[in-house]
C-alpha cells in the first residue's frame, strides 16, 4: 500500500484497541466513541480483507494478522514519539508495568523501589500486584515475577530464576517470651502456627528435622504476605521465606527459630519474549538481579 493512502486514522485507533485489549479502553485513550474505534477497525479489516480481532462477549482477542500488524505499529508509534519530544526538547520518559506476586510486592519490591527510582527516574513504574497466570496480552504488564516449583508453570511464556525460595521458621520477640519455652523443633507445636495455603510446608519443616507428627491446626492464609503480617503481629510462629523476613530479622521485629531451612521453588521473571523486552524492562531486569545477588552475598 502507498504511502499516501495509509488509513492513519483507522491504524492508530486499531493499535490503541490491540494494545489495551479493549475498544472501550482504546476510546478512552483517544477521547473518541466506542463506536468510532469499532467503525475504524472494521474499515481497516475492509482494506486488508482480513479479520484482525475475534469478537466475543465483552472482549476482543487479536488474529494472527492482527498481532502482526500490532507489533509494527507500536513500534512506529513508539519510535514518532521519541523523535517527536527530542525535536520539543522535552525529556523523555518510560512506561514500565509488571506484574507481582503480592508477597514479593509487598515484602521485598516495594521496601526497595526506591533504589530503582533513584536509579532511573526516566522510567514510570507501576507494579501490579497479582498472583494469578500472567496473560500479558491483555493485562499491560511486560514482565512478571511469580512463584513455582519449576519453570514449566507459564505456557508459552519465557521464564529466568531469581531466587530460590527457602523457609524458615520465625517468630515475634513478644510471643517467644510469653508461654512455654521453645527449646527444640517439637516445643513449637506447643505454641499457635501459621500456615500458608494448606499445612504441609510444616509437615514438611518438621520432618526435615526429626519431628514425625500431625501438625496442629492453625490459620491458613492464601497468600505470603498474610503470613509475613501475621508472625509480625504475633498471631503465631510462621514458616515464611528468607528473603522475605531478612528486614524483619534485622530490625528485630522476628527471630529465626533454629538452622533449618525448606526448599520451596523459586521466584521467576516470567516474559513473552526476554530478547524483545523494551530497554525499561530489560533495565528494571538487570536491577532487580543486581540487587537481589548484592542482597545474597551481603
Amino acid at each position: 500500500m502507498k504511502r499516501g493512502r495509509l488509513p492513519l486514522t483507522a491504524l492508530r485507533s486499531f493499535e490503541a484497541a490491540g494494545r489495551l485489549g479493549s475498544f472501550t479502553a482504546a476510546s478512552q485513550e483517544l477521547y473518541v466513541s466506542q463506536a468510532a474505534i469499532s467503525r475504524q477497525v472494521r474499515e481497516l479489516e475492509t482494506i486488508l480483507e482480513k479479520p484482525l480481532f475475534e469478537r466475543g462477549h465483552r472482549r476482543v482477542t487479536l488474529t494472527l494478522s492482527g498481532r502482526q500488524l500490532l507489533e509494527s505499529l507500536t513500534t512506529a508509534f513508539d519510535s514518532i514519539a521519541i523523535t517527536l519530544d527530542e525535536i520539543a526538547g522535552e525529556p523523555r520518559r518510560h512506561a514500565l508495568v509488571i506484574s507481582s506476586e503480592p508477597g514479593f510486592a509487598s515484602s521485598w519490591l516495594a521496601p526497595n523501589l526506591r533504589r530503582f527510582n533513584a536509579a532511573y527516574p526516566d522510567i514510570d513504574l507501576t507494579v501490579d500486584s497479582d498472583q494469578r497466570l500472567i496473560d500479558f496480552r491483555n493485562s499491560g504488564a511486560e514482565i512478571a515475577i511469580r512463584h513455582s516449583i519449576d519453570r514449566d508453570a507459564w505456557p508459552r511464556t519465557e521464564a529466568r530464576k531469581l531466587i530460590d525460595v527457602m523457609l524458615i521458621a520465625v517468630v515475634a520477640p513478644g510471643l517467644l517470651a510469653s508461654g512455654p519455652p521453645v527449646l527444640t523443633a517439637r516445643d513449637i507445636l506447643n505454641r499457635p502456627i501459621l500456615h500458608e495455603e494448606n499445612r504441609d510446608n510444616w509437615q514438611n519443616w518438621l520432618s526435615g528435622v526429626g519431628v514425625r507428627t500431625k501438625v496442629p491446626a492453625g490459620p491458613v492464609y492464601t497468600d505470603s504476605a498474610l503470613v509475613l503480617q501475621g508472625a509480625l503481629r504475633g498471631d503465631g510462629i510462621a514458616l515464611v521465606d528468607r528473603l522475605h523476613a531478612e528486614e524483619a530479622m534485622q530490625n528485630g521485629s522476628l527471630v529465626q527459630l533454629f538452622d533449618h531451612a525448606l526448599p520451596f521453588g523459586a521466584f521467576w521473571i516470567v516474559a513473552r519474549d526476554f530478547d524483545h523486552l523494551s530497554k525499561p524492562a530489560t533495565a528494571f531486569i538487570d536491577w532487580l538481579e543486581t540487587s537481589i545477588r548484592r542482597q545474597i552475598a551481603d
